[in-house]
């Protein structure tokens, strides 16, 4: 499942903000409005391959500390559906109440394993959206742009841009330049490019339920 990041959001709020405050109209009367791609430039960034391996090691992690006491409740409930009939009253019911323990503290491995991963998502993504802003803001400025825009407007949206007439005002290319990728060794930004996937954490099955 590919999710775009909450923080893109606030991207695509800083990068359509004026970047020329002091910017006066020429005197065409045309303003100077370029045009990006904030997914796009992400996911070519060196940066992001690294977010990912480290997301995915942390993610292996968790799955891995989940797998462990899940297959801990599966083998005890096995051993109970095996033994069950000739426990006593009390040890049947304490065994009963372990598996309950067990499903539980698996429940909530799961949801604090995707918090996690969310949260180390957010953290390792932070200084890579301010880098990329930062460029922004910079190619704004040097090339006279009043307003820079983000192509893509977030999941299950329609893009901001809908037709552009020429690559003239295309601010992709300078500002991969300015964080150092070359736009000629990269693939075409296309109208609309989902960020580096959100790995969600994939939890095992619940423990089964007592019959």
């Amino acid at each position: 499942m590919k999710q775009k990041l909450m923080a893109f959001l606030v991207v695509m709020t800083i990068i359509t903000t004026p970047l020329l405050a002091q910017t006066t109209t020429p005197a065409s009367g045309l303003t100077k409005i370029g045009y990006t791609n904030v997914d796009y430039i992400i996911a070519k960034l060196p940066e992001s391959k690294v977010m990912q391996n480290q997301l995915e090691v942390t993610k292996a992690q968790l799955d891995k500390a989940l797998g462990e006491t899940y297959k801990e409740a599966q083998d005890k409930y096995e051993a109970y559906q095996k033994n069950g009939a000739n426990m006593t009253d009390v040890i049947r019911a304490d065994k009963e109440k372990e598996l309950q323990n067990l499903q539980t503290r698996i429940q909530e491995m799961q949801n604090n394993a995707q918090t996690s991963l969310q949260t180390k998502q957010q953290q390792l993504l932070e200084p890579i959206l301010t880098k990329v802003n930062n460029a922004i803001q910079e190619v704004g400025k040097e090339s006279g742009f009043l307003y820079i825009l983000n192509m893509d407007a977030g999941a299950n949206s329609t893009p901001i841009i809908l037709f552009a007439a020429s690559e003239e005002n295309n601010a992709t290319p300078m500002i991969l330049r300015k964080l150092g990728v070359d736009p000629d060794k990269v693939d075409a930004a296309p109208a609309s490019t989902t960020a580096p996937a959100k790995p969600a954490t994939t939890a095992p099955a619940t423990t089964p339920k007592k019959k």
